[in-house]
């Protein structure tokens, strides 16, 4: 170990494992845990500490000894400074294999649960283009590479279309290629930076909050419909339709262009007025038979075809049989309880969000389902006495959270109802583990079952049954 000033640098780590985040594990000499961004277990490395806590440090390896033989070339160019795809440079099985294992350490170590045997993980059928939605920035500085900060050419082109530095909310690196959506969803970005460039249209500046030209959101669906919508900080009309009017001819297979005039501090479109330019002001999703309408503001998991592997393991955990009152929490669009209403007798769907209902409905009416009901509100107030008392005694419960689990109060509520089966949903494998434990004395984890929705990262959901003990 050698000391520089700070910081310390710790020479031939062996990289044992993969942590959270996306972090790969390595062991100091004192035993204390190194977090790694850019290692593989299995690799021997020089590292240079960034941080230091407690317990830990984190790190970056500067000197590679050993290469580890989990590792493959990434495919993307931007690797390594786009913070979207941590993952990429590890064969896609090792990157399976961990997945697997975080979420069993995490309901065994966490949750302090007994698992059955866990079914292996479903991987996903397309490792690169399978996201259906993407959000891309715009920025008049855009992020420098170290090369081009040391050169002694001037930068003319500071202009930038394309993600946040990891960290840095105002840093936007320019995407040439991105893998994670299929065409025409480069062509439409790149031709949007081209045409502004060429017409002299503002980037965003997030700093000085000036500029005309902000975001940029494109959906795609397994019907092979597009969604476009710009959005831009003033209301610029001429260069507005000047934008997209081009966009239009220029790619006549949109099917929704759309755009947002957003003036506020942050980004966000939830509380804006969305304007239909041309097509309609929606795409349509399938999924056996059934078609969700989505809209620029609709939630729809972003692998449609990982979604459906994902729905079917739910509705195969619930087991129905067609005589079951199923509640589904968090429903959302209500895309699990229209896909399992066929094997229930009714099913009765809560989220918070109004818009959200509102897509549900409208979708049940269009799939012509006629036994399931959506109700609006926060989760923990709606789902009470009153709530069980008006809808009836569910069979089976269905949760499927946002990241930070369920609260307290629902998880309660849960026990006083005390369905005969809960499948519990979950994007987080270490909330899923708090909320389970929760409920072990009252049931029994049967079934797991994690479900890989995005290649190249370390996310993964997982899928696991309570049975209530007799």
């Amino acid at each position: 170990m050698r000391k520089n000033r700070r910081r310390k640098t710790f020479e031939n780590v062996a990289v044992i494992d993969a942590g959270a985040k996306g972090k790969s594990v390595g062991k100091a000499p004192d035993g204390r845990v190194i977090f790694l961004t850019n290692a593989v277990p299995g690799d021997v490395v020089d590292v240079m500490t960034t941080k230091k806590r407690k317990a830990y440090f984190e790190g970056v390896a500067t000197k590679f000894h050993t290469l580890s033989d989990k590792r493959t070339e990434p495919i993307c160019e931007h690797f390594g400074v786009c913070g979207g795809c941590k993952w990429q440079h590890m064969g896609y099985e090792h990157q399976l294999h961990f997945k697997q294992k975080e979420v069993e350490n995490n309901l065994k170590r966490i949750g302090n649960l007994e698992l059955p045997p866990t079914t292996p993980i479903l991987g996903s059928k397309e490792q690169y283009f399978y996201r259906n939605k993407m959000e891309f920035s715009f920025s008049d500085s855009r992020w420098l590479t170290q090369e081009e900060i040391n050169s002694d050419h001037e930068i003319e082109d500071r202009n930038a279309l394309g993600f946040h530095i990891p960290g840095m909310w105002d840093k936007i690196l320019d995407i040439k290629k991105c893998h994670l959506q299929q065409d025409p969803s480069n062509a439409i970005r790149l031709e949007v930076k081209s045409f502004a460039n060429t017409n002299r249209l503002e980037f965003f500046n997030p700093r000085k909050q000036e500029g005309l030209l902000r975001t940029l959101m494109i959906r795609t669906s397994s019907t092979g419909e597009i969604m476009v919508l710009v959005q831009f900080f003033q209301d610029d009309k001429a260069n507005i339709e000047l934008l997209l009017d081009h966009l239009k001819e220029k790619f006549p297979e949109i099917t929704s262009l759309q755009y947002v005039i957003n003036s506020k501090g942050n980004d966000t479109i939830y509380d804006q007025d969305v304007i239909c330019y041309s097509g309609r002001d929606h795409i349509f999703e399938e999924m056996e038979g059934l078609h969700f309408k989505i809209n620029a503001k609709s939630f729809y998991q972003t692998n449609s075809e990982q979604a459906y592997e994902l729905y079917k393991v739910t509705r195969e955990f619930a087991g129905l049989s067609g005589t079951e009152l199923v509640y589904d929490l968090y429903t959302g669009t209500g895309t699990i309880a229209q896909f399992i209403s066929k094997n229930a007798k009714k099913v009765v769907g809560v989220e918070s969000v109004p818009e959200a209902i509102q897509d549900a409905k409208a979708n049940a009416l269009h799939n012509n389902i006629s036994n399931v009901e959506f109700i609006v509100g926060d989760m923990k107030n709606v789902f009470n006495d009153d709530f069980i008392a008006e809808y009836g005694q569910p069979d089976v419960i269905i949760t499927d959270p946002p990241r930070d689990g369920m609260h307290k109060q629902v998880v309660e509520q849960l026990l006083n109802v005390a369905p005969s089966k809960i499948v519990y949903v979950s994007c987080n494998s270490a909330t899923q583990a708090r909320d389970l434990a929760l409920m072990k004395e009252m049931y029994t984890v049967t079934k797991v079952q994690p479900v890989d929705m995005f290649p190249q990262t370390h996310h993964v959901e997982n899928v696991v049954l309570l049975e209530k003990r007799v």
